[in-house]
């Protein structure tokens, strides 16, 4: 091309060389592999909605009762009490109602799409160097495997505090954290696993639970109030079985209410003492710590201030989630492979150096000795070669006659004194390079060449490349 031209060269493009060999029988186009998010392989028993966008258990029976229950109840108390309350009492009531119904709703909604403060599983190389890393500070003289210890120690304020090892997850999990075992997910400040609202309550979503069953508690109490107040007010009109035929509706929302406002609201006078002490559930059925500053076992994650406590579980920010479970999945490296114009540097394709390679660690197929071999001048590819066992080392006057002409006898000279093996020293001895490393000959004493009258051309390709390999 003359100098300053512009020409054809400004408007070539530079595609990107592939260096991975590549065999006949493979499609030079791959298809894309559509991209998987990590929700599509999450290891816990979760579902998801929306493209991994609400996260819940799998055992969801019961929160859809919770949905029914209060749904039903808040509706019939909105088409059967509130026209009639608005009018004798005052219009405020439904108002006030539909306030508390969408904040149960929403909180409701909140704490059981959400991910609870999931801990990420360790990888498999992760998981290695921790249990490596537990070797070497045990000390690792002694022989056999040992499992890693279930505990270890940290102080936080002064106190003691056990971090134990999740063998599900293989991590030492953090303090306050635990397994849950209906997920099988480690849970960060782990409260207790709730079937009514179909998760996990946590770090992430302690406070949308703690809201949800308050609001909840004041909509019990705030229905199950003026249901009465209105049988009270048309059964001083019509009498008391008249009121009841008039709105049946009232009968079946006071029954509901008043079997359910007791455990509503005694469950938040309960959570509102762990709040104000800084404590989980968890903690306080296992009786891990006290209330009282000045004993042993003192809770060192209470601020001392009951104000301070409430602030801090519900007023603080809410942390990122550590799963990332709508993120990609990475692709995995591809494995390297030796560019050589298509064809392995064994002298035969990828798929055919698998079946070579596979071929001889059938335990069932029987090795020929030299006494077996027939070899004339020029042997036949589909006959079968001699196994070679690793010893002593051949002169090496024998090597330099290697030529790619030269048949398999002049490969493996067989000499009269030795009856038989020929004896080759491991660097002399030709091997795939896909069987060095990690494979099961790389510790056998004896290396197999192997044939098939069926496979003649696999064994003509083997061949001819162990013949090039051992003539460089």
């Amino acid at each position: 091309m003359p100098p300053g031209g512009g020409g054809p060269m400004k408007d070539c493009e530079y595609s990107q060389i592939s260096t991975h060999s590549s065999s006949p029988m493979e499609s030079p186009h791959k298809k894309k592999i559509a991209a998987r998010r990590k929700w599509e392989v999450f290891p816990g028993r979760n579902k998801f909605f929306c493209n991994g966008r609400i996260m819940m258990a799998r055992q969801t029976g019961v929160f859809y009762l919770t949905l029914i229950l209060i749904l039903v109840t808040s509706g019939l108390f909105f088409a059967f009490d509130c026209p009639y309350l608005a009018v004798k009492i005052t219009p405020a009531i439904p108002v006030v109602g539909g306030i508390l119904f969408f904040f149960v709703m929403g909180t409701l909604l909140r704490t059981s799409f959400s991910d609870p403060g999931v801990l990420p599983r360790a990888t498999p190389d992760e998981a290695a160097d921790l249990e490596r890393q537990i070797d070497i500070a045990n000390g690792s003289s002694s022989g056999g495997y040992r499992p890693p210890p279930r505990t270890k120690e940290v102080i936080i304020n002064g106190q003691t505090v056990k971090l134990k090892y999740c063998f599900t997850c293989k991590i030492f999990r953090p303090p306050r954290a635990s397994h849950c075992s209906l997920c099988d997910n480690c849970v960060e400040r782990f409260d207790h696993h709730c079937p009514w609202v179909g998760n996990c309550v946590g770090k992430r979503n302690y406070r949308f639970f703690y809201m949800f069953i308050l609001s909840l508690s004041f909509l019990t109490v705030f229905i199950f109030a003026f249901v009465i107040t209105h049988v009270i007010l048309r059964s001083q009109q019509t009498g008391f079985l008249n009121a009841l035929k008039d709105s049946p509706a009232s009968v079946l929302e006071a029954v509901v209410c008043f079997f359910s406002v007791w455990s509503i609201v005694g469950l938040s006078g309960f959570h509102t003492y762990l709040i104000g002490s800084n404590q989980t559930t968890n903690e306080d059925i296992k009786g891990s710590w006290s209330n009282k500053r000045g004993k042993e076992n003192y809770n060192p994650y209470s601020y001392g201030n009951i104000f301070t406590n409430c602030c801090v579980a519900l007023c603080g920010p809410v942390s990122p989630s550590l799963i990332d479970r709508r993120g990609y999945i990475q692709p995995d490296t591809p494995q390297p492979a030796a560019p050589s114009n298509g064809m392995s540097s064994y002298g035969a394709t990828p798929s055919q150096s698998d079946m070579a390679a596979a071929t001889p660690l059938l335990q069932s197929e029987p090795s020929l000795t030299s006494d077996e071999l027939h070899l004339p001048g020029k042997p036949g590819l589909g006959t079968p070669c001699a196994s070679l066992t690793l010893g002593q080392p051949t002169p090496p006057s024998s090597m330099p006659n290697l030529t790619a002409e030269a048949g398999l006898t002049d490969i493996l000279p067989l000499k009269e004194e030795h009856v038989g093996h020929q004896f080759l020293t491991p660097e002399e001895a030709p091997s795939p390079p896909r069987l060095l490393a990690g494979s099961p000959l790389a510790h056998s004493r004896t290396v197999h060449v192997l044939g098939l009258a069926s496979q003649d051309s696999l064994h003509e390709d083997s061949v001819r490349g162990l013949v090039k390999l051992s003539s460089v």
